[in-house]
């Protein structure tokens, strides 16, 4: 049976943009930092982290497993890891805002080529929904947001990824089968939620997962690819024949 491609489905950490390093981890060391807190996550540390997919959720790992003998907040623990992120998550998007982190190569050429082809475009990420509006307007175009039919993000749904529950949430709003779809991710966590929900999935990995198990997605590469930029395929059973992804290849990795 053919499968009609009808929609791109994207993670937005680490597969729009290189945005974990750089920006997730400075913004929660500032937090830190204005909330008196002797904690600094190094590079290293924020790898390690990353294994833990939502920052509040993050933020009490590390409080549980790191600093387990730091003293306890005196009030509700909830509040106060909520209030953290809070401040986090402003210092993430006056980040965006000054110093707009550049999409990874490929993402741009080939969102505009989607829409050329009138494919749907949605987002299912477990970051908050003002940090991927502002990551669009800054990185890619002020109108960009308007250029995706559903945008999955944050806490509207309970169970975080490596849970499928934010991809069922996207294909329920989007309408469509997960076989007419093909999901972008960049991590373990992130395959395993989109293959949960039966999507096929093409990996481009980061410096942070690179070394991660990706069995079961169609393509692994380092990046998306430009013309004079090209990319390569590091593992996955499907051929790569091509310098860069585009829609027509995109639509040779469903089932035919």
């Amino acid at each position: 049976m053919t499968s009609t491609l009808q929609a791109l489905i994207w993670d937005v950490d680490g597969t729009l943009a290189e945005t974990e390093r750089d920006g997730h981890r400075a913004a929660f060391n500032a937090a830190f930092a204005e909330l008196g807190l002797p904690w600094r996550w190094s590079e290293a540390r924020y790898g390690e982290l990353l294994a833990v997919t939502g920052g509040k959720e993050r933020i009490l790992f590390y409080l549980e497993n790191h600093r387990s003998q730091d003293p306890k907040p005196a009030s509700n623990l909830n509040q106060f890891i909520a209030e953290m992120h809070r401040k986090k998550t402003d210092y993430y998007n006056h980040l965006l805002e000054e110093n707009p982190i550049p999409l990874r190569p490929g993402i741009k050429r080939l969102l505009l080529e989607a829409r050329q082809h009138h494919l749907q475009l949605a987002i299912a990420t477990t970051t908050n929904l003002i940090n991927v509006e502002t990551l669009l307007k800054h990185s890619l175009s002020p109108t960009a947001i308007q250029w995706f039919s559903v945008i999955s993000a944050g806490d509207i749904v309970s169970a975080k990824k490596p849970a499928p529950d934010i991809y069922f949430h996207a294909l329920q709003a989007l309408n469509l089968s997960p076989a007419n779809c093909i999901a972008f991710e960049d991590s373990y966590n992130g395959l395993q939620a989109a293959l949960g929900a039966q999507l096929p999935t093409l990996i481009t990995v980061n410096d942070y997962t690179r070394h991660e198990d990706f069995t079961g997605a169609l393509l692994v590469l380092d990046h998306l690819g430009e013309p004079d930029h090209p990319c390569q395929k590091l593992a996955g059973p499907t051929p790569l024949n091509s310098n860069c992804v585009e829609v027509n290849l995109l639509r040779s990795l469903l089932p035919q």
